[in-house]
Parts: structure tokens; sequence; C-alpha cells
């Protein structure tokens, strides 16, 4: 197992792969995101990948204070819940001079408060002196910028490189420049407050003169500007409202869930803080960036599926998604880019190397289940909102995907891929990696491969297109056309996908149209479509909880004991929160409320585990012990966007929520709650140009349902039990 793919002797990054460690503090901002020690340094330990990124470059490479010449003491590093800024305490070391003790440990306090903004950084130091004498202390900030592209940060080998500018300094200002092989023009600006005792192109040295008991203030604030675009260096404080405004906005956006299980509110907590800090607003609206820190950008896949997640919760975010995919959907074929009219993005990157061509993923269409996402979301979107005008708007867009799924479609009517001359991915699945599909005996599968999962989001993709026909009131037999052509995909997955040997679902099939007869988590995702028989879900239903499936926290991807198994693979074993979440919505859909319970309460207790309550892009799939955590998956992305969003695609899945815009209709099905929930309140749940509040309290397996609404309120609201 590797989580790099090789692609013309050069590494590419899986799109949701991460190097960064459960040490480190990450801030992200629209573009800008920076990764720091939990010293709330740069560049002085990890694996090298700390930095100040800006729209794929490094900005700051180096970013280190010393007291008195010495590395202070770490007293707590944290972010604070709502990411908004990383707070670091810490202390200064014995200090001596002479070789006599002239300032003893602890009596100095360094409180560091450091915030992203998109293009800026900036820090606020308060240093207070709890010694009896007065101090003059020297300060020192060291700092530098190598400008690599993200993918030389990396790993990845350059012959060349463009030219480093020479350093112009100004009174309190640093300005350090590149230019690039692409002719731009990359700076980073490093200012402070205060005029510095000494300043280069390496370090800024301050003399602070510190009475007993007494505090002084520093601020540095770090820019960076790409090509032509000028530096934007606000202060901290202004930093700081700007990221609060932001996270109010949001907040209105969305319903508030409260519980009262106090460990239960911490995991939502930590993941509505996430996806905020995750989304970046765009010219179409809002999407969810993958993760942070070297997935801070675009991934098609990625955000649909985040997008689902939440649909119920924040519909805007779903309609940002649904925009940006729109506008960048492939309209020409470039097969280099896997680029075929209709398509979905599947990734998009800025950067000195993108823009070159040096790796190909400046716009990588290399994806076989973006597309048919697109159109379900789309469908989806409009159960959710009713929002007929804007799918109007979009309705171009969905025709060019369902035309793109039907003229790809092989002769049996199944998606497939297969990689296009030595460049790209040769796994297009969201199991990407290269090991990922194979057959029962260990061999690889032979392309062109169609995905059992693929095969199922595209007959939901057609079956929620009749829909939006009929409520824009297209022609009968359009509408007609894309509801035969999801009742004909279903057979054939049936007819083709079935093993009786697995008593299940195949993960495949390769270019000979043999079976991939190996036990995996995406037939879990054909139940999440309603592409199975409901006489067989059953038997995809006790396989998703068996002790080969479910290890106790989440579904393992792949089976225990089949050929390629391995709990610490990227694909091939591990649990991936989002695959789980999955895997309980179809279990849901299908009436298997017992068995999507236990995979809510495997993500839950793993989420308890776990350092902020953040689950992980995946990790590793040994069996749980009493008394011990999850083992973690060493380069895994945290956070990550579909692994913050699969709390909320669980809970909507245990409530049995649903919308029906023709009346206007909400309903609950089922709703269940484990024992350790007595109580759930959803506030400001939205539906159109309504809103009402839910309280669900339970009562041994059952739940009592008490809605609050406005006195004149049309909206309806159904409780099955």
């Amino acid at each position: 197992m590797r989580d790099a793919i090789e692609i013309d002797h050069r590494w590419y990054i899986p799109a949701t792969s991460s190097r960064a460690d459960d040490r480190t503090r990450v801030l992200k901002s629209d573009d800008g995101f920076a990764v720091f020690s939990r010293h709330g340094e740069i560049g002085r330990v990890g694996l090298g990948e700390q930095g100040f990124y800006y729209l794929g470059t490094r900005h700051l490479s180096e970013w280190q204070l010393l007291v008195a010449g010495a590395e202070p003491l770490l007293l707590n590093s944290t972010v604070r819940l709502d990411n908004s800024r990383l707070v670091v305490d810490q202390t200064a070391p014995d200090l001596w001079r002479d070789d006599r003790l002239w300032l003893a440990r602890g009596s100095l306090h360094l409180r560091r408060e450091l915030a992203a903004e998109a293009c800026a950084l900036t820090e606020e130091l308060k240093v207070t002196n709890y010694a009896r004498a007065p101090l003059q202390l020297r300060l020192e900030y060291r700092f530098g910028a190598d400008f690599r592209d993200l993918f030389e940060v990396r790993g990845e080998r350059r012959k060349q490189r463009g030219e480093r500018l020479a350093p112009v300094c100004e009174t309190q200002a640093m300005v350090l420049g590149y230019t690039g092989l692409d002719g731009a023009t990359r700076r980073t600006r490093v200012e402070f407050d205060i005029k510095p005792l000494t300043l280069d192109a390496q370090q800024a040295v301050f003399l602070l003169d510190l009475p007993p008991g007494e505090t002084r203030r520093l601020e540095a604030r770090i820019s960076g500007a790409n090509a032509q675009a000028g530096f934007r260096t606000p202060s901290h404080a202004a930093a700081v409202r700007a990221i609060d405004r932001k996270l109010a906005a949001s907040q209105e956006a969305r319903a508030g869930i409260f519980s009262d299980n106090e460990q239960f509110n911490d995991w939502i907590n930590r993941s509505l803080a996430d996806l905020q800090m995750l989304v970046t607003a765009t010219e179409h609206g809002p999407y969810p960036y993958a993760g942070v820190p070297w997935f801070s950008t675009p991934f098609g896949r990625d955000g649909l599926i985040t997008a689902l997640q939440t649909l119920w919760l924040q519909p805007d975010l779903a309609r940002g998604v649904l925009r940006f995919l729109a506008a960048t959907q492939a309209d020409h074929t470039d097969l280099s880019r896997e680029a075929e009219p209709g398509k979905i993005l599947h990734e998009m990157r800025q950067g000195e190397m993108a823009a070159l061509g040096e790796v190909p993923f400046d716009r990588y269409y290399g994806t076989v289940d973006a597309t048919p996402l697109f159109v379900i979301l789309a469908g989806r979107y409009y159960r959710r909102t009713s929002d007929l005008d804007f799918i109007r708007t979009l309705w171009l867009a969905i025709e060019r995907a369902l035309g793109w799924m039907e003229t790809a479609a092989d002769e049996r009517g199944f998606l497939t891929y297969a990689r296009h001359g030595d460049s790209g991915l040769v796994q297009q699945g969201w199991k990407d990696s290269n090991d990922s599909v194979f057959h029962a005996d260990g061999g690889d599968a032979e392309p062109p491969i169609a995905l059992c999962e693929v095969q199922g989001y595209a007959s939901e993709a057609f079956a929620l297109a009749a829909e939006l026909a009929a409520a824009l009131e297209l022609p009968a037999e359009r509408q007609q056309h894309w509801r035969e052509k999801a009742r004909q995909l279903r057979a054939r997955i049936e007819d083709a996908f079935w093993s009786d040997t697995l008593g299940g679902y195949a993960l495949a099939l390769d270019g000979h149209g043999c079976r991939c007869e190996v036990r995996t988590t995406n037939p879990a995702h054909l139940l999440y479509c309603g592409a199975v028989r409901p006489e067989r879900a059953a038997a995809v239903a006790r396989g998703l909880v068996s002790p080969q499936s479910f290890n106790g926290w989440g579904a393992r991807t792949l089976f225990a004991g089949e050929v390629r198994y391995n709990p610490m693979s990227y694909h091939n074993g591990s649990v991936w929160p989002h695959d789980t979440a999955i895997a309980a919505a179809g279990l849901a859909r299908y009436g298997f409320m017992d068995e999507a319970l236990t995979l809510f309460t495997g993500l839950f207790n793993a989420a308890i585990f776990f350092d902020l309550h953040r689950l992980p892009e995946l990790f590793c799939g040994f069996e749980r012990l009493p008394g011990q955590a999850p083992t973690l998956y060493p380069v895994a992305c945290a956070p990550q966007a579909w692994a913050a969003g699969a709390v909320f695609m669980l809970l909507e899945s245990l409530l049995g929520l649903s919308f029906e815009p023709a009346a206007p209709h909400i309903r609950l099905r089922h709703p269940r709650l484990p024992d350790y929930i007595d109580w759930l309140r959803i506030d400001g749940l939205v539906y159109g140009k309504e809103q009402l509040n839910l309280v669900l309290r339970r009562y041994g397996r059952d739940v009592a349902v008490n809605v609050e609404r406005g006195e004149r309120s049309s909206l309806s609201l159904s409780v099955l039990l």
C-alpha cells in the first residue's frame, strides 16, 4: 500500500491523503492555510509539511520565536473549538548570563494567538513578567519563504525552479519574492506593528522593557501576494473580526443541533467547525475544500458527498457546490486530463507546477462517479428546498451530465473507466489507490472497469432526472426515458453484479465482464441509492455488521479474510467515516435501523477517542479492544470534509428525515435515538421560507417528536413510528 500513485515517474497524492500528524495545528481561510507545530512554529519539526500556503504555494516556510536566544517551553497549545485561531501558552526556560541564572524558568509568560484570514496570517504576542525585577528582554522572530509549490513540498523533484528576488526592506516590514517559471511573481510580506531593533531577510529583533507584573504586546502580520494581486495586511484584531463574522453567518445559515449527551455535542460542534473552516467562498458560492493541508482545493467527488451529507442541515452549501461544478464542467475532449463533454471535475489545482503542466491537475476529470453524483445532488437539492428556479438555471449542466452518462456507458449500460495513456489515475472510483480493485485470487482487474457503486449512482441519477423533468414540466417522453434508464440499469446491476458465491454483490466487473468477487463496503452504496432488491438487501446488511466488516468502530473497506486485506492499508481494510456513514444511510433506507445504529455508535465511540473529537479521513481497521483507542492511520487528513460531514448523514439516517417539495412536507420515518441520547433538539430547520424546531425524546426504543413552528405556518410534518 502506498499513499501516493506514480504517474510518469512522478508521484500523485490521492485526493484525500495527508502527512499532517496529530501533533500539528492547522488553520484555514478560503485559499490560504497554515500548518504549525504545537509551539506555533513553522519548519522546525515534523515531516516538512509546515508552512503558510496561499493558492498552492508556500509563502512562509520558517517562523520561530526565540527569547534571549532560547526556545520557549510549551505550556499549552490548542485550536479553539470554532477553529478561528491557534492559542499557544509558553514560558522561558532557565536563562543564564555569565554562568549565573538571571531568569528562572516560569518567570515569563508568553501568550501567542495566531489567525489565518484569506491571504493573511497574523500573530498577537503578549509577554508578561512575573519576576520581581524589571527585565530588558531580547525577542527574535526568525522567518523565511521558499515559495515551493505544494507538490514540491510533497516530494516532487523539479529539474529547475524560478528566480528568487532580492529582499526589500522597509522600516517595519520585509518583502520576499520569487518569479516562477510560469512568469508569475509571488511575494511574502512580513510586517510588525512596532519598529524592530534590527531587521533583515531572515529575522527581526526586538528589545522589550518589562517592569515586574507588566505585559507588553507585539503583533506580526504576514501576507501572501500572487502575480499582480497586492498585499492584504489586516491587523490581528481586524482578522479576528472578519473570521468571527464568517462564523456567525455560517451559524445563521444552518440548523442548530443539541442533545443531553455532551460528548455527542462535542462531536457535532467539532464537525461543524471543521466544515466551516474547510468551506471556501468562491465566485460561484461556498465550496467545501477536501482537506487540510494537502487537499485544500476543490475536489468534485468530495464536495458532492459533503454536500449530500449536510444537505438537510445547510442546503446553501449544496447550491454552491452545484454552481461551482456546473461552471467547471468539461465542454470539450482532452484525454490528457480525462475531460469529455459533460463530465464533472475531479480536482482543480493552482500553483506554478499546475500552471506549467508539470502536474496534470490544474483541471483534471479522472473520476467516473462525480458526474452521476452531480445529478443526484441536484435532484436531492430540489427535494430538500423546492427551489425549482435554481434547477432551471442548472438544467443545461444536468442535461450535459446525463448526456455524458449515456454516451460513456458500455453496451450493457454500465459506466466504466480506463486510464487514457500513461498519465492520470489508474483507479477512478472513490477508492483510487492502484491496488483497490482486484479478483478473489488477488490478481488485478483489467480495465475498463465497472464498479458496482457507480452503477448504483447512475441508476439513482436517472431516477432523479425523471423527477426533475416532471417538476419542470418537460415532455412526458423525456421523463419516461430517464425513468426507464433507471429501471433497466437496476435490473442489469442485479444480473451482472450479484454473486451466489459471495452471497452478495461483487466489487466490480473487469474488462472481460468477469466479477471481482471480493467482499467490500462498495455494495453499501447500492443500498444508499436504492439499487438493491429488497429480498437481497438483508444479505448486504448482515455483511456490513459482521465481524469481518464491522471492527467495533466502523465498516472496513475490505472485509477481513479477503486476499488483499490489510487493516493498515489505504483502501483494503481501513475504516473511512464517510464510507461507514453512507453504509448506515443505505441500511436505514431499507429499514435496517438496528444495523444502522450499530455503525452510528461505532463512529461515535471512535470520535470520543480522537483528538478534539475530530474524525480523521480514515483509520486502521484493527479490531476494537477493551480500553484501547482506534489505531491511527499515519498519513490521514484531519480535518477532512467528508469525515466531518459523516455525523450529519448518520443523524439524518437515524431520524429517517426526508422532504417533499410538493406539499411542502417534512417526514420522520421510524426515527431512532441511541441509548446514550435521551433527547435531541434541532432548531431552525428551514424548508422553503419557513422554519421549525424539533424536539425528540427517547422512551426505550420509541421516540416522541414535538414540533414548534410559526402560527401561520403551512409547513406540515409527519412521523411514522
